[in-house]
């Protein structure tokens, strides 16, 4: 019934999973000029300050935000609501806005027959969960654009993603499936909220996630088997990774690996999860997806071999991948690791950091090209062999054949006078000639193809970057989100916290301590001790709420806390972690399942209107929240001892058992918190003073060291400090001889003091 009601039905699908792929680098949008207008008065979304929906503020469309106006003109009359989804830095956002959102005539239908309402998925999370659930349960797939039917009710009915404005031979236009929902709407209203009331149920039903008549999650040495071996099947061997293309870089399955690795070091089977994690970040680092030139990973790969990417960037994704790289240098040793994860954090300390400490969301896959008016993706990031050789002249001196830095770097990075886009990513031919930076040789067959010493050849190559940074800097940058959002802030401030700790830099912990000011500053409500969603940053440099106050969600609070967990290790300082718990109490508070177990993504009372409210039960491009308040509930338990906590997080994996022992591989982030679970906690209490040096030689040690189930605790020796409060013990752990002294508690069980950092390494790989 949903596949006939949502597809067959009305002959209508949104765009294939391989359909914006296909187009993502240079493809011709076929934007049409007929009959499009932007209005000289702007619409009601003026009135917002998301990025996104400002985009659609001068559109022919009698936009609403979504809200209980919107809802209201829906019911009072008799109009189904056509719901569009987005975000500011998505390509094929841009091309629906261009095509159909400013076409006049388009812009009437909308306006006169449906009450169109314009949503920043960012924003409102929960919307946009709810009715991709919808889409995804309805069509081939899902993605962005959505755009989606509904009844006054909310009650979705129809949905797809990018439609073309206008008929072709294979896809039915934008204009014609409005005006048939239109008719269908007027003549079969009865039968279509029926239907809409049966997908609803049917969707309900399918989503429920709740312990049932289970007490226990199931054994986690069996899931975790069983999730390695379904990546193990996926497994890109020649160019590492998990799929064919699209490529994403998931760093929750890195993660996995490396987590899989540490339980099974002796054995094959960890040394090949160790192994694919590995290759995988290599070829990425290798690959066009990271920006050789300004540091920072784009999206996607568009093709298996990392090379051409979807341009925009994210900040989860830098956040995410900054944690990966220096879990492979603390794993591995490897300073190509390290030197990725702090380009990452340069990046984002140059690009995407606002003044007050905060970290701004995305920058946009397009922009104006040189001498043109038209954005286009990648435009920022492309280069012709002309341009190279014209900004790299200089001779190389010691050269076994007469060799510029240009020839040098572009042998280096797979520049061609035809350019390296090939015709699968370009099938209109609009990018000849142009080149996506890629690591085509290693740093020593470099240097031998013209008889160079590789440390040479490496000042040379940075030498040719830093005047490519310079040039690009006149180039018209891509757009960038200028919203801030708690979760994605929480996540960077962990990528900041971990990177500093394990690479012994303090300017990155400091700026980990500066997002979480940040964060306690503008995005904390003191008097409710609740988090909001985002706040902006204003042309003067200033920040400033949302013209409608969106409180936080689930994920806000799992990834805020999870970095004030990880700051606090890295900083020694009690007063993050303080405010960790108090944000558990709350988030225990707005969002647990007190019959079913686990959390819910929205509050109760702020997702009243939507049919559905979800738990979130996949491990994407971002862990799930759920997946996240199981590893914060492990660690603070370990912090605190209170039982309830790990109460929850046992109730929270058993209402996942369904999906951890059928698709493991769908929830890779809440495996490792079930082996963590069942392997039981590190708690590493370093003894000391916090400035003491042999303190610091300790704490160094801990970070140098992947220990995936682990809590790092300081003591200070003071008896009525807050952790000495919530775990009593520890007054009974003394230095020895006066110097900082290391314990490794498990199952309640002391190690012997080491005041050694050998000593401790060894307690520590056992």
């Amino acid at each position: 019934m949903i596949e006939f009601l949502a597809i067959n039905y009305f002959k209508l699908r949104g765009t294939p999973a391989s359909g914006p792929v296909a187009m993502a680098t240079g493809a011709k949008d076929n934007r049409q000029s007929h009959n499009q207008t932007q209005l000289q008065v702007p619409n009601r979304l003026i009135h917002e300050k998301s990025p996104y929906l400002l985009q659609h503020a001068y559109n022919p469309v009698d936009w609403f935000p979504w809200g209980q106006e919107a809802f209201d003109k829906a019911k009072n009359e008799n109009k189904p609501i056509f719901l569009s989804v987005g975000y500011s830095t998505c390509h094929w956002c841009h091309v629906m806005e261009e095509e159909s959102f400013r076409n006049k005539e388009i812009g009437e239908i909308l306006s006169e027959d449906f009450v169109s309402v314009k949503v920043d998925r960012e924003e409102h999370p929960d919307v946009d969960k709810v009715y991709m659930t919808f889409v995804q349960a309805t069509s081939s797939g899902g993605g962005w654009p959505m755009n989606v039917w509904l009844t006054p009710d909310l009650q979705p009915f129809v949905g797809g993603t990018y439609f073309p404005p206008e008929d072709g031979l294979t896809r039915v236009g934008f204009r014609t499936v409005l005006l048939r929902i239109r008719d269908q709407w007027k003549q079969n209203k009865a039968m279509l909220l029926e239907n809409s009331q049966r997908v609803t149920a049917s969707l309900l039903a399918r989503s429920e996630i709740t312990v049932g008549d289970r007490e226990l999650p199931p054994t986690a040495s069996a899931v975790s088997k069983r999730c390695f071996q379904q990546l193990e099947e996926v497994y890109d061997e020649e160019h590492g990774g998990f799929a064919e293309a699209p490529k994403f870089p998931t760093p929750v399955i890195l993660s996995f690996l490396f987590s899989y690795w540490a339980a099974h070091r002796m054995t094959s089977e960890g040394f090949r999860a160790q192994q694919m994690a590995m290759h995988s970040l290599k070829m990425m680092a290798n690959g066009g997806i990271r920006d050789h030139v300004g540091q920072g990973f784009h999206r996607y790969s568009t093709d298996r071999q990392w090379h051409i990417p979807h341009f925009e960037k994210m900040l989860y994704d830098q956040a995410q991948l900054a944690v990966a790289y220096t879990q492979a240098f603390q794993v591995s040793g490897d300073e190509l690791f390290s030197d990725v994860a702090k380009g990452i954090l340069q990046y984002v300390s140059q690009n995407l950091s606002h003044p007050s400490g905060g970290f701004y969301s995305a920058e946009d896959a397009d922009s104006v090209p040189e001498g043109e008016v038209k954005p286009k993706e990648g435009a920022y990031y492309l280069w012709t062999v002309n341009e190279i050789k014209d900004l790299l002249p200089e001779p190389v001196e010691g050269a076994t054949e007469p060799l510029s830095l240009g020839q040098l770097f572009m042998k280096h990075y797979g520049v061609t006078e035809t350019g390296n886009i090939g015709s699968t990513q370009d099938p209109q031919g609009e990018l000849q000639g142009q080149n996506v930076l890629t690591v085509r040789y290693s740093m020593d067959l470099t240097a031998a193809r013209f008889g160079l010493e590789a440390e040479t050849v490496r000042k040379l190559l940075d030498t040719g970057r830093e005047k490519l940074v310079q040039i690009r800097k006149r180039r018209s940058r891509p757009r960038l989100d200028i919203k801030m959002l708690a979760a994605w802030n929480g996540m960077m401030v962990s990528g900041y916290a971990i990177a500093g700790a394990v690479l012994g830099k303090e300017e990155l912990i400091n700026q980990a301590i500066d997002g979480a000011k940040f964060l306690k500053r503008h995005l904390f409500d003191v008097s409710s001790g609740r988090l909001f969603r985002g706040c902006y940053a204003t042309i003067g440099g200033t920040v400033e709420q949302s013209s409608s106050q969106f409180w936080g969600f689930l994920e806000d609070y799992a990834f805020v806390i999870r970095g004030l967990l990880d700051l606090y290790e890295a900083s020694g300082e009690s007063a993050w972690l303080e405010w960790a718990l108090r944000l558990q109490d709350m988030q225990d508070k707005l969002f647990w399942d007190t019959q079913g177990g686990g959390y819910f993504c929205s509050e109760a009372e702020l997702g009243g209107n939507l049919p559905l409210r979800l738990k979130d039960d996949q491990d994407g491009s971002e862990p799930s929240a759920n997946s996240v308040s199981a590893h914060n509930l492990l660690r603070i338990h370990a912090y605190t001892g209170r039982r309830d906590w790990m109460d929850k997080c046992v109730k929270l994996l058993t209402a996942f058992s369904d999906r951890l022992r059928r698709v493991p591989v769908a929830l890779p982030e809440m495996v490792r918190a079930l082996c963590i679970q069942q392997q039981t906690i590190k708690q590493i209490v370093i003894c000391g003073s916090p400035q003491g040096q042999d303190t610091k030689a300790l704490i160094d040690c801990v970070h140098s060291i992947y220990v995936p189930n682990k809590v790092l605790i300081l003591y200070d020796g003071e008896p009525s400090s807050f952790l000495a409060r919530q775990l009593p013990f520890l007054v009974r752990l003394q230095k020895v001889d006066s110097q900082a002294t290391a314990y490794v508690c498990e199952n309640q069980a002391y190690s012997l003091p080491v005041t050694e950092p050998a000593e401790l390494r060894k307690l520590l790989l056992l």
